[in-house]
């Protein structure tokens, strides 16, 4: 067990507003430390705006900042963060930021002046290399926080080719809650095929609806998410005749999600590299797993670590591959059972919020010494 530490942490983090990322918050706060966690009132991306939830707000504190350039991810800023650091005093910041964004810049600056310890928190996994001011921003990040975390193994690497010699950890942003997701009897239905997430083209939605549409007897494909692809979604459904066959349905609160899970009987996941994104983590393939459903996923980025032998992979774009994988599970029913059971265990060892939280604290811990 790890024992309690008088360490005040301060966290700047946006991605708090979801209500069952908090679960993390208070596991953090369980384990010894005082925790401030400051967050916006709302996120805006692609879905639309994403209000702040208020969840699970045990043990620790968890207070709104103004924020300005709301949906501008390298841009936006926040109000009043000095008057926080000046009177919390941290001992430790926690920038749950890429470093070359404005917001981590303005954690970096304020905690400076209180002189707390930083870190800063990165899924970034291409080597991307940007023009002023955003190079000397996450030049002057690298040189002076005395941490990083990294939700992957490629994303640490990324950091090691820039040229950030301080202590990197390889942790996920979040883990989940094993007893909210978990396995639950499925009602008699098709054999239901879910996708959530967002609706763009890199996430490769329109692949799995040609997909699905080669697959023979009773069958349904759910498909929950908003997105600037919607309309060309469901045109395809049509164009394919299989609209009867296809539901669609906006994105819903955090909280609402796990019983999303056990109404499908596999999540695909059939994410596309592009030039300037690939996928970074996945989180519902763990929230699929959780839950006992079977996963499906691309080779795309971080998806093949993190589902490991808990599901099946197939190359991304290939739509035969992905139709071959969604028949196996659809007919073997001891490949079904292997695999939903595989991903239970795996998402017990490895990404639990309780598993993620200690990591964490151990890191906070060694910057401490």
């Amino acid at each position: 067990m790890i024992e309690s530490l008088p360490m005040r942490v301060l966290m700047l983090s946006k991605a708090c507003i979801v209500g069952i990322y908090q679960r993390k918050l208070e596991e953090i706060a369980r384990l010894g430390v005082d925790l401030l966690t400051l967050v916006p009132p709302s996120w805006q991306d692609e879905r639309g705006e994403t209000p702040l939830e208020r969840v699970y707000t045990q043990g620790y504190r968890l207070e709104v900042l103004p924020i300005y350039r709301n949906g501008d991810f390298h841009m936006h800023f926040y109000g009043n963060l000095g008057e926080h650091m000046r009177r919390f005093q941290p001992d430790i910041v926690h920038i749950d930021e890429e470093p070359y964004n404005l917001a981590a810049w303005q954690a970096l600056f304020w905690a400076q002046r209180v002189g707390a310890r930083t870190l800063f928190f990165t899924w970034q996994n291409i080597c991307r290399r940007y023009p002023p001011p955003f190079s000397w921003g996450e030049k002057w990040v690298l040189a002076n926080v005395q941490h990083a975390l990294a939700g992957t193994d490629s994303a640490a690497e990324v950091w090691r080719a820039k040229g950030y010699t301080a202590p990197i950890s390889v942790i996920p942003q979040f883990g989940t809650d094993a007893n909210l997701f978990m396995s639950a009897e499925r009602p008699h239905h098709p054999f239901t095929i879910g996708y959530f997430g967002r609706l763009v083209e890199e996430k490769g939605v329109h692949l799995l609806i040609e997909a699905a549409s080669k697959l023979s007897g009773d069958w349904r494909l759910y498909i929950l998410g908003s997105g600037p692809q919607r309309e060309a979604l469901e045109a395809q459904a049509a164009q394919l005749g299989i609209s009867d066959c296809v539901d669609f349905k906006p994105w819903i609160a955090s909280t609402d999600m796990p019983a999303q899970y056990h109404e499908i009987d596999v999540l695909v996941l059939p994410s596309l590299t592009r030039a300037n994104w690939k996928e970074q983590f996945g989180r519902v393939l763990v929230e699929a797993m959780s839950s006992g459903v079977p996963v499906v996923g691309s080779d795309s980025g971080a998806i093949p670590d993190v589902i490991g032998d808990g599901g099946l992979i197939f190359p991304e774009g290939d739509i035969a591959a992905l139709t071959s994988a969604l028949k196996r599970l659809q007919t073997d029913s001891a490949l079904y059972i292997r695999i939903r059971e595989a991903g239970r265990a795996r998402v017990l060892a490895h990404f639990t919020h309780e598993q993620i939280a200690a990591d964490t604290v151990n890191v906070y811990r060694a910057m401490m010494r």
